[in-house]
């Protein structure tokens, strides 16, 4: 667990990933503004059927807003902990897990964890306004919106994954690992 790279671990990987998902994104939807009428439908009941609009320039300052909350979210948060007095960090055997000796390793952790987590909800946002806009430039021919739902479940799994990772390197230090894996010694009495 300790001192090995994993793909979750790489610091550079998911910052890479986000700012590709940034510009991919810029460069897919620009086209689409000049596309779009002035007024766009940006809310849908779990039906798909519309039920909120607003203007194209609210609709896709909305979208820049929710990109920078991902962006804080994925890297502002684990900055935010990295700074706070460790009294009150919430972090399962923190004792061990922020000792001076593991700060360095932990915060790293948490920052790459995290931006991960921002990626995740960037692309989530990133698919949630293609299927508005592909709603708004084809009302008579809307995306299903079992696409949505299966968005959704894939995110709450990617959620709960991410939440049992988190749980199983935190709730165990290495001597609790040693004592879990220890195999029981025979005892030979009369010897």
């Amino acid at each position: 667990m300790l001192g090995k790279k994993e793909p979750m671990r790489k610091p550079g990987l998911p910052k890479l990933v986000f700012v590709l998902l940034a510009v991919g994104a810029a460069i897919y939807f620009s086209p689409y503004y000049a596309q779009l009428p002035e007024v766009v439908a940006s809310h849908f009941n779990a039906r798909g059927v519309a039920n909120g609009w607003q203007t194209k320039h609210a609709f896709f300052a909305v979208f820049v807003g929710v990109s920078v909350l991902a962006a804080v979210i994925g890297f502002g948060i684990p900055r935010i902990i990295s700074a706070m007095p460790r009294q009150l960090i919430n972090l399962p055997n923190k004792q061990y897990w922020l000792a001076p000796e593991r700060l360095a390793e932990t915060q790293a952790f948490l920052n790459t964890y995290f931006a991960w987590f921002g990626c995740a909800v960037f692309a989530v946002i990133i698919l949630t306004f293609d299927y508005a806009i592909k709603s708004n430039l084809h009302p008579e021919n809307q995306p299903d919106i079992s696409r949505m739902w299966y968005i959704l479940a894939g995110f709450l799994a990617f959620v709960a994954i991410w939440i049992v990772r988190l749980l199983a390197r935190f709730l165990r230090t290495p001597r609790k690992i040693q004592e879990l894996t220890r195999i029981p010694e025979k005892h030979s009495f009369g010897r």
